[in-house]
């Protein structure tokens, strides 16, 4: 640590790398808090999570039985041990709530004063976080699985829905009506559409999963808008082979672009994750294993951000598995739900995970803090203690 400091200093090294070593050292400590609880208010599975990008402060939930929450993530109370409170909440009285399990929650990228929504009711919902009234209802012919809306665009406010169809379907924010799903709909995927994702690089980049087994990645500005199909044997098998231009041998129901959208990362229903290059479609053979995933619909995994080397969090069964992005490694495996975890978000200011799971709980995974020692500790011997801070002192007498 000291060396970091007197390097930036100096300017003989870069004034964030001292941040993001320590923010990989908070990442690596990561434990259960067990001095924070998230009030819980789900009557069943938490299936979405998203924290909203501006102050990082508020976070929504979206759960099986319709509901969506918003929760605050600060301790007002200054106190060890709290819980974060629910500020207000969709409930299954609110004239406007989804009548089925609510499958994404989105805050709008630069504002909080409104969030979407997205349900097996065959909507999307557009809401008034001030009010928590619907400002735009979107309605559509199959069930909705995913939407997505882009962190970095400026010259539109589409929202990406998957659906059971095999059609991906774009809404157009601007034009407020609740009647014009944009006419540009990409046809390509043969099954349903499990999960979208804007490019955090290019605000016209999309990328697509599906139950096919084929993960696409579109240009939106483009009539034909496919740009790449991406193939896990990077073109090395014939045409004729069955899994030639899949990206797995399942169902695709996760996505994920590293923060840099440089690469995306894709998990299978064959217990497998991929990580591709995003320019070119390749498939970079990181090896990370077996990646358990039984999970019947999307699976909302996350990224670090800001630090000397990324992670991912993917939900493992009942636990969150951490793994290196490049290297493939498994770090090490979050326990604490006890039953199956369907969605996790990182809180990248403070290097914080939460996590959603079937069993109704929302928890808090935190960086460990080394235990502070006693003040009123005696039974530290001079042995123990750094000869620098040793008493070396003596009298003439004594060395008589």
């Amino acid at each position: 640590m000291l060396g970091f400091l007197l390097a930036r200093q100096a300017g003989l090294d870069d004034p964030l790398r001292l941040r993001r070593a320590e923010s990989t050292q908070r990442v690596l400590g990561l434990e259960l808090n067990k001095d924070r609880d998230v009030e819980r208010i789900h009557g069943s599975g938490v299936n979405t999570l998203d924290i909203e990008p501006i102050e990082a402060r508020y976070m929504l939930s979206g759960g099986s039985d319709g509901v969506i929450v918003l929760y605050d993530l600060e301790n007002s109370s200054r106190q060890p041990y709290y819980t974060c409170k629910a500020v207000c909440s969709v409930g299954r009285n609110h004239p406007d709530v989804h009548k089925y399990s609510v499958e994404t929650v989105q805050w709008y990228p630069h504002d909080t004063g409104m969030f979407t929504s997205s349900s097996f009711d065959k909507t999307l919902k557009v809401w008034d976080t001030n009010t928590l009234q619907t400002a735009d209802v979107f309605n559509f012919e199959e069930t909705v699985y995913s939407h997505h809306m882009s962190p970095v665009a400026t010259k539109h406010c589409l929202v990406a829905v998957g659906t059971r169809g095999p059609k991906v379907q774009l809404c157009d924010l601007k034009s407020g009506s609740c009647s014009h799903i944009l006419q540009v709909i990409f046809a390509g995927h043969r099954q349903e559409i499990m999960a979208v994702s804007w490019s955090p690089r290019c605000e016209y980049v999309l990328a697509t999963a599906s139950a096919d087994s084929r993960v696409k990645l579109w240009d939106v500005r483009r009539a034909s808008g496919c740009l790449i199909t991406l193939d896990q044997h990077n073109g090395k098998k014939s045409q004729a082979v069955e899994s030639a231009n899949t990206a797995h041998n399942g169902k695709v129901n996760g996505l994920c672009f590293t923060s840099d959208g440089l690469h995306l990362l894709t998990v299978g229903t064959d217990n497998r994750m991929r990580l591709w290059n995003s320019s070119n479609g390749e498939n970079t053979l990181v090896n990370y294993g077996k990646v358990c995933n039984d999970s019947r619909k999307g699976l909302k995994f996350t990224v670090s951000y800001g630090c000397s080397t990324e992670f991912v969090f993917v939900p493992y069964g009942s636990t969150i598995a951490l793994y290196t992005i490049y290297s493939g490694e498994q770090i090490t495996m979050l326990k604490g739900h006890y039953k199956s975890v369907d969605c996790c978000v990182f809180r990248s200011n403070f290097q914080e995970l939460y996590s959603g799971s079937r069993d109704c709980n929302i928890l808090a995974w935190v960086p460990s803090l080394s235990e502070p020692v006693p003040d009123d500790d005696e039974t530290t011997t001079k042995s123990q203690l750094n000869p620098a801070f040793e008493d070396a002192w003596s009298s003439s007498d004594e060395e008589g």
